[in-house]
């Protein structure tokens, strides 16, 4: 009987064959879930691996939806201390003089997470040693701005709204600081 050269006997296995057979597989695979594969998102991602050895986006994933709900409840409790662990310099900045702003007038503002119901990543920059990586949040908040007297002025204590953001998180490949920071927020329309 003659073997055709793309078939490989039964009860042998080497090395060459299983390299060849998984690598097409892992490639396709590799960001099963986050990006479809030979996609421009899909090769900023693998460039972001090559230049940081072992990225897991789905655990980065995780990691920004964490620090998204945090950023959000920290906004609206005026936690600078939180917020500046989190932000970039200029976001921290931005955030602080919205928070003394609202402070200045007697307002505060009182939200209640309720979900996260995606976060994808959209974009992947590599420049130089900075990565960054576009995230779009859609969530469900309740939110209610009060005045001094208490007064609900903008939102409301029992209607939950649906917020579409997109975030950008940014940190130096190679860093010892695992953190990424948010550097630009902007809601999507």
């Amino acid at each position: 009987r003659e073997q055709s050269d793309n078939v490989i006997p039964l009860g042998t296995h080497s090395k060459e064959a299983e390299q060849s057979v998984s690598e097409p597989v892992e490639k396709i695979n590799r960001w099963k879930g986050i990006a479809e594969s030979d996609t421009p998102l899909a090769a900023a991602l693998d460039s972001l691996n090559n230049a940081e050895r072992g990225f897991d986006a789905k655990a980065f994933l995780e990691g920004a939806k964490l620090a998204y709900e945090a950023i959000v409840l920290g906004f609206a409790a005026g936690d600078r201390q939180m917020l500046k662990s989190l932000l970039s310099r200029d976001v921290f900045e931005s955030f602080v003089s919205a928070i003394a702003e609202r402070e200045k007038k007697g307002e505060t503002v009182e939200t209640t997470f309720v979900s996260i119901d995606n976060a994808t990543i959209q974009d992947v920059h590599l420049k130089g040693k900075t990565a960054q990586i576009s995230v779009e949040f859609v969530s469900k908040l309740i939110t209610a701005t009060k005045d001094m007297n208490g007064a609900i002025i903008e939102g409301s204590r029992d209607k939950v709204a649906d917020v579409t953001d997109i975030w950008t998180f940014s940190r130096e490949v190679g860093s010892k600081d695992p953190s990424w920071r948010v550097v630009a927020t902007e809601a999507a329309e």
